[in-house]
């Protein structure tokens, strides 16, 4: 029973009504002056441009257009970037197949043309 919060004392007033014993006076009005918290935060480094357009006096419509289209326009240039390796390698996959399908097809003289190529191009 020791781990227990100790129980409230209650009293009762002149008044009639009851209250708890452990209430502290309520301090007046506070009448200095007004505290105010303001918490500054750095850029992450990968902000370059936020902090150039904020450094010459650039309003806050640039810096807003360089945190959202900044990652658009990663996204963009990802996205064109795996389509055109999409289309090198199946660009790739059919010179390779019509490559096979000549040799295949070509007989001695397929063969023979493909030898005499290699050898230009050794040259």
């Amino acid at each position: 029973m020791e781990s227990l919060p100790e129980v409230p004392r209650v009293v009762q007033l002149p008044d009639g009504t009851y209250t708890y014993t452990d209430h502290l006076p309520v301090p007046g009005p506070y009448t200095g002056p007004q505290i105010v918290h303001q918490h500054v935060h750095q850029a992450p480094p990968d902000r370059t441009v936020q902090r150039v357009a904020l450094g010459t006096g650039v309003g806050a419509g640039a810096v807003a257009a360089g945190v959202y289209f900044g990652p658009l326009l990663v996204g963009v240039l990802t996205a064109m970037a795996a389509n055109l390796a999409l289309l090198a390698l199946i660009a790739a996959v059919c010179a390779w197949g019509v490559v096979t399908v000549v040799r295949s097809v070509g007989g001695e003289d397929g063969k023979r043309a493909a030898k005499n190529v290699a050898r230009a191009r050794r040259r």
